[in-house]
């Protein structure tokens, strides 16, 4: 390794995977939710965000249609 680099005579190209990256969100889940999805990744061992994720992105791509029942 070089003590130095020149960072202008590097040949900078842009992320091929940056369409793929996920974006950071702030969501307000109920508790039981979240436990739900936590006591899922302990029987799965997938962490419980990578669930939620997985959930909703299942639910994105087969374009699922949302059934509300107001109470």
């Amino acid at each position: 390794m070089r003590k130095e680099y020149n960072i202008k005579e590097l040949n900078p190209r842009k992320n091929p995977y940056a369409k793929q990256l996920k974006k950071s969100v702030t969501i307000k889940l109920k508790p039981t939710t979240i436990e739900y999805f936590k006591n899922k990744s302990g029987e799965t061992g997938i962490p419980y965000q990578t669930l939620i994720n997985m959930y909703l992105d299942d639910c994105a791509t087969k374009n699922k249609e949302l059934e509300i029942n107001w109470r």
